[in-house]
C-alpha cells in the first residue's frame, strides 16, 4: 500500500528561502564594502576576505535556488518530489568553500613573498563591524536550518561563520601590521593564510553530510525506532519486519514491511496498513511518504509489543 501524494513542508521551505535571501543581500553589501576598503586601505587580507564573501553571495543564491526546486510538488518524472535539490545545494556550497579557501591560500602566499605597503587603520574598524554582522547572520541561519532540518541552510550558515573567522583573522593581522609598523606589513597576509585553513576545514567537513544524504544514508536510529513503535502499537500488527527510510530534502520517505496474521483477508490487511500509515504520519509529520507492504507473520513469533512489555517488566 502506498501513501497518497504527500504534502510538502512548504512553510519550512519558505523560511529557508527567506533566510537565504537575507544572507544574500547582506553578503553583497558587505562584500562590496570590504573590497573597496581593502583596495583603498592597502589591506590584502581585507581584499581576500571580500573575495570569500563574494563566494558567500553565490552560495546563498545556490541555497535559495536549491530550496526553490526542492519545494516543487511530485510529478510523473519525480514521484518522490524534488527534495534532493536541497542536499545538492549544500554540497555545492561546501565545494565553493573549499575553492575559496584554496584561492585565498595561494593569494596569501603570493602576497607574503612580495613586499607591499601596510594596511590603513580604518580597515580594522571595517572588519570589526563585519565580524559582528556576520556572527549575527550565522546565528540566525543556524537556528533556521536546525529548526527546518535543512542541510543547505545549515551549510550556508557555516559559510557566514567562516567569513566571520576570516574577518577576525584579518583584523588580528591588520592590528599587528599597524602596531608593529615597518617590517610587519605581511602580518595581514599571514592572517589571511591562517583563515584559508579554517575555511578549507569547514568546507571539507560540510561536504560529508550532504553527500551522505545524496547516497540515501539512513536517518538517526531514534526516528526509525519511533516509527516502528507507532506501527507495532496498532491493533492487528504483529511486528514491523523491515523499515527503510531516507531523507528527501526537508522530509523523509519510508518503505515498511508489516507482519500480520496469515489468516487475514486482503481487505483486513489493507485496513490495518491504512491505519498504520495515518498513525505514523500523524505522530511523525516529517515522514510524508510511506509505502507499506503486508506479509504473513511467522507462526513461531510473538507480537513485538508483547516482547517489549516482557523486556520492560
Amino acid at each position: 500500500m502506498k501513501a497518497q501524494t504527500h504534502d510538502l513542508p512548504l512553510e519550512r521551505y519558505d523560511r529557508g528561502m527567506r533566510a537565504s535571501i537575507l544572507g544574500l543581500v547582506i553578503n553583497l553589501v558587505l562584500s562590496l564594502g570590504k573590497m573597496a576598503a581593502g583596495i583603498l586601505g592597502h589591506s590584502h587580507a581585507l581584499v581576500a576576505d571580500a573575495t570569500e564573501s563574494l563566494g558567500d553571495v553565490f552560495g546563498s543564491i545556490i541555497v535559495w535556488r536549491g530550496l526553490k526546486i526542492a519545494s516543487r510538488p511530485p510529478d510523473p518524472e519525480h514521484p518522490y518530489g524534488h527534495g534532493k535539490a536541497e542536499p545538492i545545494a549544500a554540497a555545492l556550497v561546501a565545494v565553493i568553500l573549499v575553492i575559496a579557501g584554496l584561492g585565498i591560500a595561494l593569494q596569501s602566499i603570493h602576497e607574503i613573498r612580495a613586499p607591499h605597503q601596510g594596511p590603513a587603520a580604518f580597515t580594522l574598524v571595517v572588519l570589526l563591524v563585519v565580524i559582528a554582522i556576520k556572527e549575527w547572520l550565522f546565528q540566525r541561519l543556524h537556528r533556521v536550518g536546525k529548526r527546518i532540518g535543512s542541510g543547505a541552510v545549515h551549510t550556508d550558515a557555516w559559510h557566514h561563520r567562516s567569513d566571520a573567522i576570516t574577518s577576525a583573522a584579518a583584523a588580528v593581522g591588520i592590528a599587528v601590521a599597524i602596531i608593529g609598523g615597518k617590517g610587519y606589513e605581511a602580518a595581514d597576509d599571514w592572517a589571511a593564510l591562517f583563515a584559508s585553513g579554517v575555511i578549507l576545514f569547514t568546507g571539507v567537513r560540510l561536504i560529508r553530510p550532504a553527500t551522505e544524504e545524496l547516497m540515501d544514508k539512513s536517518p538517526e536510529p531514534e526516528l526509525v525506532e519511533r516509527a516502528t513503535r507507532v506501527a507495532e502499537d496498532r491493533p492487528g500488527v504483529h511486528r514491523v519486519e523491515k523499515l527503510l527510510m531516507r531523507k528527501m530534502g526537508l522530509y523523509y520517505v519510508a518503505d515498511m514491511h508489516l507482519e500480520v496474521a496469515p489468516t487475514m483477508t486482503v481487505f483486513e490487511g489493507h485496513e490495518i496498513a491504512h491505519g498504520v500509515k495515518e498513525a505514523v504520519r500523524r505522530e511523525l509529520p516529517e515522514i510524508v511518504e510511506l509505502t507499506i507492504h503486508v506479509e504473513p507473520a511467522r507462526p513461531d513469533t510473538r507480537p513485538a509489543r508483547l516482547d517489549r512489555d516482557a523486556s520492560a517488566g
